[in-house]
């Protein structure tokens, strides 16, 4: 853990990079200073099917989850969540200036008793 999960309508998959997307949310989470290179993963996922607001064609969303495990204090997700969802704004502020976007992010706490992992990335990027 870290993991982003990133869903968006559909209607922005033309118009949303989202490898740049992903790439941008990793360079921001790493830049927190409190998650391991190894443990972050951050994925996209298109909603092909979606009803927002008033059902206009063009109301759009991107919605991301930040699932992170225990031990880290809750100023310090305040802190780490500011700043990734201030990137996160910077990068979508094409959509956010119209009247049909909605942006949202929650960072969730993940009972680590409920967590089983395996990760060989970490022996790896821990040497370098």
């Amino acid at each position: 853990m870290p993991h982003l999960r990133i869903e968006y309508s559909q209607n922005l998959k033309d118009r949303l990079d989202a490898q740049a997307f992903c790439d941008a949310m990793h360079t921001a989470m790493l830049a927190t200073g409190l998650f391991e290179v190894g443990a972050i993963r951050v994925r996209a996922y298109c909603a092909d099917a979606y009803a927002v607001g008033d059902l206009l064609p063009q109301n759009g969303f991107v919605d991301m989850t930040l699932l992170v495990a225990e031990g880290r204090g809750a100023e310090a997700l305040k802190r780490a969540g500011d700043d990734i969802f201030a990137v996160a704004k910077a990068h979508l502020a094409a959509f956010s200036a119209t009247p049909h976007f909605a942006l949202g992010f929650r960072i969730e706490i993940i009972d680590g008793a409920l967590n089983w992992k395996h990760n060989t990335l970490h022996a790896r990027l821990r040497r370098v």
